[in-house]
């Protein structure tokens, strides 16, 4: 069948044309889209047949008219280039794409309060069901306690501090795993290379290294701070490669542990043979540094995952508004940790 042009544009197919060629009615094509029940399966055949020769595309916003249902969720995240954040993203992405949904995002250089509300309420007047908010600093969270909105909200990477559902991963039980495998390989004390301190995944890996240090009765050392770039772990290396006493490093993410490499390499002080690192997140090239660094390793696509569950649950009303998900991070053993030398 040939679609009528207008001028050198091809007129696109309608319902009604597929309802032609397969010699049905209009609600019976509507029916199959919408796979609904009590349809022979010889019509439903003739109709897909003839949805696949005029390359019949769905409108979406007639059919979110009628089924009240957009199929569309939003997202904000602030602009970042950092893995965790953009991890994150892709992870949901991934997750609602599987499920069946498309994704608006709402990209903000801050989540203050006044920009998320703007964000949350662009992305409504474009018809999505729900919103997740990345929301991994202080500053995010805060404000996403005081936005209004008539659409579900769920929070990723917020900890356990957000006032609405929310899904994390456990970052103090990921840092307690490093900081215990540094002690049980004999390190009598565990320095700490933390994130910048506005962010949650900083605070809660700086509070599971101190506990676990003080469960232990070790020193706890005063840390170093990097902002999260491996230039910062450079430059905190090279104020630990001048400690004497440093046997072993906890860091805070990948990128700072790679920086604390160099300066350690720098100085003259072997990984692991003098110090022993670890690290978090588990980029991809953390199984190619020099050596392969022991991290802990975060599940971005079951984060995703388990936002869309909650963020569904909350369209179908049967999720808790204090609803908190945790996920375990994995600690991965490689070579860039071995037993304390003992003089």
């Amino acid at each position: 069948m040939e679609t009528e042009t207008v001028g050198s544009e091809a007129r696109q197919p309608v319902m009604a044309d597929v309802a032609k060629l397969a010699g049905v009615s209009h609600q019976t094509v509507s029916r199959v889209l919408n796979d609904a029940p009590h349809v022979r399966p010889d019509t439903r055949e003739r109709v897909l047949a003839a949805i696949r020769e005029l390359d019949y595309r769905p409108n979406s916003a007639a059919r979110a008219l009628v089924t009240r249902r957009s199929q569309t969720l939003g997202v904000v995240s602030f602009e970042s280039t950092l893995y965790g954040p953009a991890s994150m993203l892709d992870g949901i992405e991934r997750a609602a794409r599987n499920a069946g949904y498309f994704v608006s995002v709402a990209s903000l250089r801050g989540l203050d309060s006044r920009s998320l509300q703007e964000a949350v309420d662009r992305l409504r007047d474009q018809g999505v069901e729900g919103v997740v908010v990345i929301a991994p600093q202080t500053s995010a969270v805060s404000a996403v306690g005081k936005v209004s909105s008539s659409v579900p909200l769920v929070a990723v990477g917020s900890g356990t501090r957000a006032s609405i559902p929310m899904v994390s991963v456990d970052n103090r039980s990921g840092a307690e795993a490093a900081t215990r495998h540094l002690l049980d390989l004999g390190h009598r004390t565990v320095h700490h290379l933390a994130g910048p301190p506005g962010w949650l995944e900083s605070q809660d890996r700086r509070e599971g290294w101190q506990r676990t240090l003080r469960a232990a009765h070790a020193w706890v050392q005063p840390v170093e701070i990097g902002d999260w770039t491996a230039r910062s772990g450079y430059e905190a290396g090279q104020r630990i490669a001048r400690l004497p006493d440093v046997t072993a490093v906890f860091c805070a993410n990948d990128h700072m542990a790679l920086g604390l490499l160099r300066a350690l390499h720098e100085a003259g002080r072997s990984v692991p043979g003098d110090i022993s690192v670890v690290g978090f997140d588990d980029i991809p090239e953390a199984a190619y540094f020099i050596p392969p660094l022991t991290t802990v390793r975060q599940d971005f696509g079951e984060l995703g995952r388990r936002a869309l569950e909650l963020l569904v649950a909350e369209l179908g009303g049967s999720a808790s508004p204090v609803t908190q998900v945790q996920i375990a991070p994995e600690l991965v053993l490689r070579r860039s940790a071995a037993p304390a030398r003992r003089g």
